[in-house]
């Protein structure tokens, strides 16, 4: 097991390692395995990616961000302009609903509502706003309507955990009430505990995952 003084020796590195942050900007703490990050950054897509960097290494229990975003005056838009360009950006997804998903900017801001029947699809109007110019913070609040069982969405996501071959799938418990899903039990990596919360999600109907699993 890595000392504290271990993991933000590799958290550092990663950060380096990472060529879409300036890693020298952003300060590292440990404490009993959970990591937190601290500085200034020039854009959201640069807080995402320093988040993601973090996650990657080894050892991480749990991580606290604490990082601030200042834009350049480059990177300084209207509330007006960025909602024009979600707007557009939504309409050209072809994953979503015509007029499925609204936009509200406050701040530079982003906050989606509105109704979808999948995961993936809520996934995707996030994934397809979070990275334009001015942004600095995306509020997701699509809801999933539900549309299925609680015992068929319980088969469907044990049966996914064990086709994708999951070293913990025999150590995950999965719990649904409504179109909630609880994960409890034990995994032994981020990329386990991502895996096992995506196979989650994957099931028609899922409202809402709550990860209760312990990193071993």
């Amino acid at each position: 097991m890595k000392t504290d003084s271990q993991l933000q020796q590799d958290v550092m590195a990663e950060l380096k390692w990472e060529p879409s942050v300036h890693a020298a900007q952003i300060g590292v703490e440990v404490k009993d395995g959970v990591v937190t990050l601290a500085g200034e950054v020039s854009s959201y897509t640069e807080k995402l990616n320093a988040e993601r960097a973090a996650q990657r290494v080894q050892g991480v229990k749990a991580l606290a961000v604490d990082m601030t975003i200042k834009l350049s005056q480059l990177g300084k838009r209207t509330d007006a302009d960025i909602a024009g360009s979600a707007r557009n950006i939504l309409s050209w997804t072809s994953s979503l609903p015509t007029d499925a998903v609204k936009v509200l900017v406050e701040g530079g801001w982003l906050t989606l509502s509105g109704d979808v029947e999948w995961q993936f699809q809520r996934q995707d109007a996030a994934d397809s706003v979070r990275y334009l110019l001015g942004v600095i913070g995306v509020s997701n609040q699509i809801a999933i309507k539900p549309s299925l069982s609680a015992t068929v969405v319980k088969s469907d996501i044990e049966a996914a955990l064990k086709r994708r071959a999951m070293a913990d799938a025999k150590t995950i418990a999965v719990e649904v009430k409504g179109a909630d899903v609880t994960l409890t039990g034990t995994v032994h990596s981020w990329a386990e505990r991502d895996l096992a919360t995506r196979s989650a999600w994957g099931s028609a109907g899922v409202r809402n995952v709550v990860d209760k699993m312990n990193l071993v």
